[in-house]
């Protein structure tokens, strides 16, 4: 929250920035960072030679129009940028107006970026690319303004700019002469649903959004992975997670042996299922946590436990009598506890059960670090 001190990751933990920049690429982000806005916490700080883009998330562009927020005599939000060794520094305010070209500029630099790096044969680079929409404040680019003819509105017209702007970024990978060379991976952070204010926002027949954790609808996102001729075209229903990309990018690229083994990572390595050399991702569970840092429900294949639950922003998390049981593959909006209805299906607690056990196990060797907190390492 506004004011509320240091935050972010530990300088100690490890990036995808920090690996691929170990393994001899050049690496670059652009856009939304989010994890840590003081020095030593900054994308400079942990893994990237340069960047530019900002620092917390695009609400800020938004705090300057309020007299009562000026007041306050805090900084004016910044757009920042940075290079590797040297402190970040403000290149330009970050309001309402440079909300509206935010992704024409991050485009422009990772275009720039890619033009770049790929006349350097000798060494490969890592992107990483964080558009600011369709992220509130919501703001329509004037080229984009009115020109989605199918359906219309706000939402749609910023869903063709992203649309626009990745597809600047694959164009500029294309013309660069290394499309077979490149793997590109998109994805989201989250799934709002449109409860923000979008106006359009839709998650299916997923229950929930972005503020009811730990349903289908706030987590739930698309992932898309592109590598020609060596991951082939498809669609699946295998699980992973957003914890993943590392493990499975240092996979694809031989540096595997680069992630670390004196912490626990949560990701798993799937590069051998994207390859074709596996049937399954290697992922069949996973652990939903609430911001409050505690578990709420875990997901075991198309089984879904939950221990904890809320309804939105303003209700509190409930804590039910006994835990509620979901099956995905006939139930997705999560509407009928099997527990309540058939006991027999107790047996499907076991697999959570596991989970947490072993979730339980890490935490008691390696305890969680708070956001924030100066730390340097376990002791063994």
């Amino acid at each position: 929250m506004p004011g509320e001190g240091k935050m972010g990751l530990a300088p100690w933990e490890y990036t995808i920035g920090e690996l691929f920049s170990d393994a001899g690429y050049a690496t670059a982000l652009y856009g939304k960072w989010h994890v840590g806005n003081t020095p030593g916490r900054e994308p400079n700080d942990q893994g990237f030679d340069e960047w530019w883009g900002i620092l917390n998330t695009s609400d800020e562009a938004a705090y300057s129009q309020y007299p009562l927020w000026r007041a306050l005599g805090l900084p004016a939000p910044q757009i920042w940028e940075g290079r590797k060794g040297s402190p970040s520094k403000p290149a330009a305010p970050f309001d309402m107006q440079a909300k509206i070209f935010m992704d024409e500029n991050i485009a422009k630099h990772s275009v720039d970026y890619i033009k770049r790096e790929a006349k350097d044969k000798s060494k490969p680079f890592f992107l990483y690319v964080g558009l600011t929409q369709i992220h509130p404040p919501m703001v329509t680019h004037p080229d984009f303004a009115g020109k989605s003819m199918g359906r219309g509105g706000i939402y749609a017209d910023i869903i063709g700019e992203m649309d626009f702007r990745v597809g600047q970024i694959l164009d500029a990978i294309k013309d660069a002469g290394i499309e077979n060379d490149t793997i590109v991976v998109l994805s989201s952070d989250n799934a709002t649903g449109g409860v923000l204010g979008a106006g359009g926002g839709s998650n299916g027949p997923w229950h929930g959004n972005f503020f009811t954790p730990p349903f289908e609808g706030s987590y739930r996102v698309p992932g898309m992975i592109r590598w020609p001729g060596k991951i082939a075209p498809a669609v699946s229903n295998e699980m992973l997670a957003a914890e993943d990309w590392m493990p499975t990018l240092a996979g694809l690229a031989g540096e595997a042996h680069r992630i670390p083994t004196d912490r626990p990572i949560d990701g798993i390595d799937a590069s051998a299922y994207m390859l074709g050399k596996s049937p399954k991702s290697g992922r069949d569970t996973y652990l939903f946590f609430s911001s409050d840092g505690e578990l709420m429900s875990v997901k075991w294949n198309t089984v879904k436990v939950i221990f904890r639950y809320t309804e939105g922003i303003e209700k509190p998390i409930v804590k039910p009598y006994l835990p509620m049981l979901y099956d995905l593959s006939s139930d997705p909006g999560e509407n009928v506890n099997l527990w309540e209805y058939n006991m027999e299906t107790g047996w499907m607690f076991a697999p959570a059960l596991k989970a947490m056990g072993d979730y339980m196990k890490s935490v008691a060797k390696y305890p969680n670090i708070k956001t924030g907190q100066d730390f340097d390492g376990y002791r063994q």
